[in-house]
């Protein structure tokens, strides 16, 4: 067997326990965590992920990379048909809890009286729980400022709801970019 055949080979090995690992697990896996556990270096798990993703893409499952770590998911072309059959998994976010985590994750650190400004309404203490209560968010410093308030950040867990690996992930958006504080 030739070096490429023996390294394909120990890729495909590895994908299916990492296939396995993501399976049984309720939350991402970091690249760090999939290394210890499988002992390889990140040159391996690279080759491993590419081939797990190539494998998961002749079926319904897809290989998220997200900010906290990969998980297996639902193929988007899949999205209609689980909404379809289980309805009560859907979540509607309101018009007011998007617009305000929208103006933190694009504007961040942003303050409250900051949201305000911008969506030009006061925010309900009840969306800025449901966003504390989801762990989208987090109070991150204080501004320097009279009543020092407290400076808002989104948290990984927003990344990982959201499917992005970082911010930059987040799409570009013209006139929320023209936006000053």
């Amino acid at each position: 067997m030739t070096d490429f055949n023996q390294q394909h080979h120990l890729a495909q090995q590895h994908s299916k326990s990492i296939e396995a690992i993501l399976h049984a697990s309720e939350t991402p896996i970091t690249a760090k965590q999939l290394c210890h556990w499988l002992s390889i270096n990140p040159n391996q798990l690279s080759m491993a992920l590419t081939v797990l993703q190539q494998r998961l893409s002749q079926g319904a499952l897809t290989l998220a990379d997200t900010a906290s770590g990969y998980r297996l998911q639902i193929a988007n072309d899949f999205s209609p048909l689980i909404q379809q059959v289980f309805p009560q998994r859907q979540e509607t976010l309101s018009q007011a809890l998007l617009e305000t985590l929208s103006v933190i994750a694009y504007k961040q650190p942003v303050t409250r009286g900051d949201i305000e400004q911008i969506r030009g309404v006061t925010v309900s203490s009840n969306i800025l729980r449901q966003l504390f209560d989801k762990g989208w968010i987090i109070e991150q410093g204080f501004r320097d400022t009279l009543g020092r308030p407290a400076l808002l950040h989104t948290t990984p867990a927003f990344l990982a709801a959201f499917g992005l690996k970082s911010l930059q992930d987040l799409p570009k958006l013209a006139d929320v970019q023209q936006l000053e504080i």
